[in-house]
């Protein structure tokens, strides 16, 4: 609750509140306000309260409470229920009473029981729509605050260009400047104007680079590409969405782990960046300093480091902080001023999010904003407009229901509503349990299509999506012969795996090959797929692949040889409605790719900004291209770009310059398109990559319709780091190109920057400002 007159009235309360409890605090309930407990040490196997375990880890109070409805797999009521309980015993019973902060994962949704599955990431940003994923994300902002959360661990803002790391679904795909764009949305509909949800950006920084595509590697990346790729994101997202809190990365960066990196987690997060929120560990890896990188001998040692270089908050579990900080403030190890400085930011956390004045909810309320006619209507639009078409020969998409007599479904992604889910989907981040799932798998919606149509629907499995049996390949091939149209839904499974590989699992059906500690060697699909889809082609009925997977696959022969192919992502809870609105021609699809999907593994990297020597050389038995670049998608319908005309053809080196085109629908029916600009220096002084976006705007346009599409971009949005690394915009020579994708370039235009200058620290502008008006 805001006190005094004015922000500054506030800010002076809340900073009077915070060092007056401060000042009173004990060293011991100075160190529990930056610990965690999780729900399975506090929670009995029922679901109640274990009141000696509450007593245990909370008598001096607690920063932190780890995911108390997600990790109890409790329903939305008794989720705030024990939520409250564990707030009023905080508030009644130690001596401050000082309430914690309760935080849940909600990457594609609140993870949690009953929580609405929205697509993937990767999908998400298939939709190129920030607008789109805030709306998105207020529902789960809806949902978390149901049950008493305050703080949410995301959105992920890595790098995605090593195609085998199986987190590649999480993330907005390859390209810095769309997923920054995509975080800032995300942030701004968790947050709201500052009295929603604490949003988390995560993994800083560069978690996606690993050696090896490895989950947790280390990361070996020059200085500039650290800040100009990897750094960015994160960056723009603290600047201009005023994201409230950062998580730290597992692995090293050029040999030191991000969890005891001072230059990171302080100088450039806080003292270059100005970011005030909170710093908390990404689960464990306050411990993994001592026991996955060996630089701590014990885990006060790795407590001390991980505190000093700024992370505020132990997840999920007070392991190295509480008592172990308490021990060495008072051996002379820490000094108490760093544990201050921590302590104060999380109090501040707790102040300015409203738990210091009430921290309980309306339990009987809890369910209201779960399994909504509302939230299902957006996760279904989610869904469809994630949809990417990737190749459509002889207009084979979209299927006329009322002129097909038979429709063949196959594929084992085509009627498990899991296989629709991203790894930080509940169902999908617990595999083992049993969770009941309301979704709409393809099949389903195939099924409604059918009956609304008057045609038959044939399904068989053909296979599973690992393990080598073939068994079901003669009634699939039959099911296809027999049909007008065969469609098959193939691609990988999606869950979190921490355990050891077992070389065993390659005969098992169902082995996740994408998520969190799944990454892969091979991009091809996973199992006997690939063999299904050549058989299903063999039988010459009209064939539709769709891929429904968190990651891209090497699918050249599909691509040459199969006439329609969709990229359908992991597109949640109501994905097969998004899949068959596609299908069938009720949605015009309007993604584009966030991604390049390379033809081979070995190609990788084979993102669209590479420089130009890593991008121009070529292989002996393969292209340098990828299969389909960054930002490509089809529509049922046609869009054409008119000349692009500049503002100007010089351009301050603090000026801003204004890019227009006109985009023009000229088919016959209604459909989006994404308009990209890219930039591309002409002659720098180093070497820079080929183009780089900066600029994109998703239009929708009736048939005959045209829209004129201005692009406002600053001059300091062509800045790098120079040779004395100092942020410069250089002077020389540029070209905006405007284009379908990355490859599909059809207009272009040329300007100047008459002079050099660095960039303030006050004069960077990270998006383009973009308006859209009819070109009459």
């Amino acid at each position: 609750m805001q006190t005094g007159s004015g922000s500054g009235g506030h800010e002076r309360s809340v900073t009077r509140r915070v060092d007056e409890l401060l000042e009173r605090m004990t060293l011991e309930e100075k160190a529990a306000q930056l610990g965690s407990v999780n729900a399975e040490e506090l929670l009995d196997e029922d679901g109640a309260l274990d009141e000696s375990a509450v007593e245990e880890h909370l008598s001096s109070g607690i920063g932190h409470l780890t995911r108390i409805g997600g990790e109890g797999s409790l329903p939305p009521r008794q989720a705030a229920e024990r939520t409250n309980e564990l707030q009023s015993y905080l508030r009644e019973e130690t001596r401050l009473g000082v309430p914690a902060i309760p935080h849940e994962e909600c990457l594609s949704g609140y993870m949690g029981p009953k929580g609405t599955t929205f697509p993937q990431m990767i999908g998400m940003a298939s939709t190129w729509s920030p607008e789109l994923l805030e709306e998105v994300t207020g529902t789960i902002r809806s949902q978390l605050e149901a049950i008493g959360t305050t703080h949410a661990l995301s959105p992920v803002l890595d790098v995605a260009r090593d195609l085998r790391w199986g987190r590649v679904e999480e993330t907005f795909g390859e390209d810095p400047y769309l997923i920054a764009a995509m975080a800032c949305g995300y942030v701004g509909g968790l947050q709201g104007d500052g009295d929603g949800i604490s949003a988390t950006l995560k993994h800083f920084v560069g978690h996606g680079a690993g050696e090896g595509g490895k989950n947790r590697s280390s990361v070996n990346v020059g200085r500039r590409e650290l800040r100009e790729t990897h750094l960015f994101p994160f960056e723009a997202a603290v600047r201009t969405a005023s994201a409230d809190s950062v998580m730290n990365a597992y692995h090293d960066v050029d040999g030191v782990p991000c969890a005891s990196d001072e230059w990171l987690l302080t100088d450039v997060l806080r003292g270059e960046w100005g970011f005030d929120g909170t710093v908390v560990s990404d689960y464990y890896s306050v411990e993994y300093l001592r026991s996955e990188h060996g630089v701590a001998a014990d885990e006060r040692e790795a407590g001390v480091a991980a505190v000093e270089a700024g992370i505020d908050v132990e997840l999920p579990y007070t392991d190295c902080y509480g008592e172990h900080l308490v021990e060495a403030v008072e051996e002379g190890v820490l000094a108490e001023a760093t544990l201050d400085r921590a302590v104060g930011r999380v109090l501040r956390a707790k102040a300015e999010g409203g738990l210091l004045d009430d921290s309980t909810v309306d339990a009987d309320a809890a369910d209201e904003p779960f399994g909504t006619d509302e939230a299902r209507e957006l996760t279904t639009r989610a869904a469809r407009e994630s949809m990417t078409l990737l190749k459509n020969e002889g207009d084979l998409l979209p299927l006329v229901g009322d002129e097909t007599d038979s429709v063949a479904v196959v594929g084992p992604k085509a009627d498990d509503a899991q296989e629709l889910m991203g790894d930080y989907a509940y169902p999908a981040h617990y595999p083992e349990v049993e969770v009941e799932i309301e979704a709409t798998t393809p099949l389903d919606a195939v099924r409604t299509r059918g009956e609304e149509s008057g045609f038959d629907v044939l399904y068989e499995r053909g296979c599973t999506t690992t393990g080598p049996e073939t068994d079901g390949f003669d009634a699939a091939t039959t099911a296809a012969a027999d049909a007008d149209v065969a469609v098959a839904f193939v691609g990988a499974r999606s869950a979190v795996d921490f355990s050891d590989s077992d070389r065993e699992r390659v005969n098992m059906p169902s082995v996740a090959t994408s998520g969190e500690g799944r990454d892969v060697v091979d991009l091809g699909l996973p199992g006997v797929q690939q063999e299904l889809v050549e058989t299903l082609y063999a039988t010459e009925t009209p064939l539709v692949v769709v891929v429904v997977s968190g990651k891209p696959h090497s699918i050249e022969w599909i691509v040459e040889e199969v006439p329609a192919v969709v990229q359908s992502w992991l597109p949640g809870e109501r994905g097969g409605e998004g899949i068959a609105a596609v299908l069938f021609g009720d949605h015009n699809p309007g993604g584009h790719l966030p991604v390049s999907i390379p033809r081979t593994v070995g190609q990788l990297p084979v993102h669209y900004n590479r420089k130009p020597n890593t991008a121009n050389e070529e292989y002996v038995y393969t292209e340098s291209d990828p299969l389909y670049p960054f930002g490509h998608g089809l529509s049922y319908t046609e869009f054409e770009y008119g000349n692009l005309s500049l503002s100007t053809d010089e351009l301050p080196p603090a000026g801003t310059i204004t890019a227009t085109v006109t985009v023009e629908n000229t088919g016959d029916r209604a459909g989006d398109d994404v308009v990209q600009l890219y930039v591309s220096a002409e002659n720098p002084d180093q070497a820079r990559p080929v183009q780089e976006l900066v600029g994109f705007e998703r239009v929708s346009l009736d048939s005959g319709e045209s829209n004129r599409v201005s692009f406002e971009v600053a001059a300091s949005q062509l800045a790098y780091y120079d040779r004395d690394f100092d942020l410069t915009v250089e002077e020389g020579p540029y070209e905006f190109r405007v284009g379908h994708s990355a490859a599909d370039v059809v207009s272009t235009a040329r300007f100047e920057v008459p002079e050099s200058k660095e960039v303030p620290s006050t004069g960077r502008t990270y998006f383009t400002e973009t308006t859209v008006s009819d070109a009459d």
